[in-house]
């Protein structure tokens, strides 16, 4: 079973016109949202301590750090921006792996696309590649791999950023096996990180990864022909189960991409039926957190496992506790990064109503549905179930709701009008001669 070479043939050979107009567009999508994720984490402490840390060792500034007015080494670029894009919890989520696509791929390829020019449709094809890439390894061993613990945005991630940048660099089928190789055995990343500012380290160590994998392979720097599916190779030793079919079945005829989605609310994905649930009940009834006598949840059991922390003390960690999210959706009606702060986590009245918070797992619930069940102290019981959480496949945002997510992250960082031009720039990236433009509108004005 030639998974690896089937994967790589079709990558090298797939040309641009093979890819239908509505998979472009939900791409495009994509790239927005992931642009304004990182130009809004920019400034988030994890990105100025990791800034500060890479600088002193960082080759020539070859490409821009969004958001901010360093440039750096193309390498070292794609690592900062990769974790600036993440560091919110706000980017994409491909739902039937938990995997954040946009990440690791546009991060590699922005940066290196800096170096020479690259024209949006060319960029925007190998993004496309790079996402089937992404999410079909990871639909081959999910939910196994991340059930013992894997971080698929980062094991899966440096596959895609390997195949979108070895696209862009024009190798042949061996060479991108071989790219393909050398990001595999680069694989990491650690469900135990989530929480801490090492969750968003993954998505950017996979973009530096996966540049790094497909500019050795040009080189003709050697790897196993087999990385995927050999006994000793990716999804046999990081996975108890794996099904290949995922991988090979269909390539060309149907993408992944367009079944991405789009947070509306900065965290954790199994969170958001929460979430929805709550400000529905708030604006609803008008309630405030001094009449609640309890919160009751019924969520699906991957929701506990994934944000059961019941007393978060910084922000990273109440964007994986339940517990933190409906407290600030009750008192907030709202959960962007700044109910995710160090300071709110810490807020005496979310702090009370958040220990008002029970929840409980149950078999019969879908990852995006929960019922809320809020008791007052009058006695009254106001319930609601969402089937379908807002965000989802089912409930998807719309252009102006990503317009609006977009201006929202960006707007503070560069001016709403800078911001516009930049979030104008990303809707038309195919008709962009040089998307390296991009990169130059996303840096403040000195």
């Amino acid at each position: 079973m030639d998974v690896t070479a089937t994967l790589a043939r079709y990558v090298v050979s797939a040309p641009a016109d093979s890819v239908p107009e509505n998979v472009r567009r939900e791409a495009v999508r994509s790239f927005l949202n992931w642009t304004g994720c990182a130009v809004g984490g920019s400034r988030h402490e994890t990105v100025d301590i990791a800034l500060a840390a890479v600088s002193p060792f960082a080759g020539k500034p070859q490409a821009a750090v969004l958001g901010r007015g360093e440039r750096l080494d193309m390498m070292h670029a794609a690592l900062l921006n990769g974790i600036s894009s993440h560091v919110f919890d706000f980017d994409d989520t491909h739902l039937r792996t938990i995997i954040h696509p946009a990440g690791p791929i546009a991060s590699a390829i922005l940066s290196m696309a800096q170096l020479k020019p690259v024209s949006g449709r060319d960029f925007l094809h190998a993004f496309i590649l790079g996402v089937e890439v992404e999410c079909r390894i990871g639909n081959a061993v999910y939910p196994a791999h991340y059930d013992i613990g894997w971080h698929i945005t980062g094991t899966a991630g440096v596959f895609g950023a390997a195949a979108a940048a070895g696209k862009l660099l024009g190798l042949d089928e061996q060479q991108m096996i071989w790219a393909l190789g050398i990001a595999g055995t680069q694989s990491s990343g650690f469900r135990e990180m989530f929480g801490t500012m090492c969750k968003s380290f993954h998505p950017g160590r996979a973009a530096q990864n996966g540049l790094l994998a497909a500019h050795l392979a040009e080189r003709d720097f050697t790897s196993s022909n087999r990385v995927l599916e050999a006994p000793r190779g990716f999804a046999h030793v990081m996975s108890t189960e794996r099904n290949f079919d995922e991988i090979t079945k269909g390539l060309g005829d149907s993408f992944e991409i367009a079944l991405n989605t789009y947070k509306p609310f900065a965290c954790g994905i199994v969170i958001h039926p929460i979430i929805d649930g709550c400000v529905q009940l708030r604006n609803e009834f008008g309630l405030k957190a001094g009449e609640i006598e309890r919160i009751d949840l019924e969520v699906d059991p991957l929701v506990l496992e994934l944000t059961g922390k019941k007393t978060p003390q910084v922000g990273l960690e109440g964007k994986f506790s339940v517990y933190h999210s409906a407290a600030v959706a009750i008192i907030d009606g709202k959960a962007g990064e700044e109910e995710y702060s160090d300071s709110r986590v810490r807020d005496p009245q979310v702090v009370t109503l958040r220990d008002k918070v029970h929840a409980v797992a149950s078999e019969a619930i879908a990852e995006d549905e929960c019922h809320v069940t809020v008791t007052l102290k009058d006695g009254r019981v106001l319930k609601k179930h969402v089937e379908h959480a807002i965000g989802s496949l089912a409930r998807p945002m719309s252009n102006a709701d990503l317009d609006a997510k977009f201006s929202g992250l960006a707007d503070p960082v560069l001016g709403a009008g800078a911001a516009a031009r930049l979030r104008d720039l990303c809707w038309n990236i195919e008709k962009l001669e040089d998307v390296a433009v991009l990169a130059t509108a996303a840096v403040p004005a000195a």
